[in-house]
């Protein structure tokens, strides 16, 4: 019997009513998008057994749990959550232990130590590399103002520059389909602030 529609009925509704309204970025519809991604990245990178795609999904559901709970190292209470409930859905140790290695790998500066932590990773920062970038990233730059950690676009824009510039992909598939996409948003991101001579 396959587990995972349950756990993600139960993930999502947790999310739904816990989340605030205020995250205007680290929503379900993030968590949805990067559950796509995953499984999307998993395909192409050739990941085909059941337990390492099951365990990755549960991963993607569970990486932004802890929002519910705190803003800043939300990834531990993530993992604690997890920890917590896993075993009701038939979850061991090991198994666990793997979830929360994907969700801590998702902690800028990311740092995967596998190839289920890389694709984590990659489909969880999909958005910068593809359409729809400049309205994905201005819901963060609002749940950054409401946060404090910017206080205006510019302060924004030299945040996004400097992350940008030190991000990188990890699978071959995510650097062949963002990475292009991802160099013309920095550069455009540049002009705006006038850093290109």
């Amino acid at each position: 019997m396959d587990v995972f529609p349950q756990i993600q009925k139960h993930v999502i509704g947790k999310l739904q009513k816990g989340l605030s309204e205020k995250l205007t970025y680290h929503n379900v519809a993030h968590t949805l998008d990067v559950l796509k991604q995953a499984v999307a990245i998993a395909k192409k990178e050739g990941i085909t057994d059941a337990e390492d795609l099951l365990l990755l999904k549960v991963s993607v559901l569970y990486h932004d749990i802890g929002f519910i709970y705190a803003y800043h190292d939300h990834e531990e209470r993530s993992c604690v959550v997890a920890t917590e409930e896993l075993p009701a859905f038939g979850f061991t140790a090991s198994q666990i232990e793997k979830v929360c290695n994907m969700i801590r790998a998702t902690k800028v500066p990311q740092k995967p130590q596998d190839h289920l932590e890389q694709i984590i990773c990659d489909a969880d920062l999909d958005y910068l590399g593809r359409p729809g970038f400049f309205e994905t990233g201005n819901n963060l730059y609002k749940e950054f103002l409401e946060q404090g950690i910017v206080t205006n676009f510019k302060e924004w824009n030299m945040l996004q520059i400097r992350f940008l510039e030190s991000h990188q992909y990890f699978t071959k598939t995510s650097l062949k389909r963002r990475q292009k996409v991802k160099s013309n948003y920095l550069q455009s991101i540049k002009e705006t602030e006038g850093l290109l001579s």
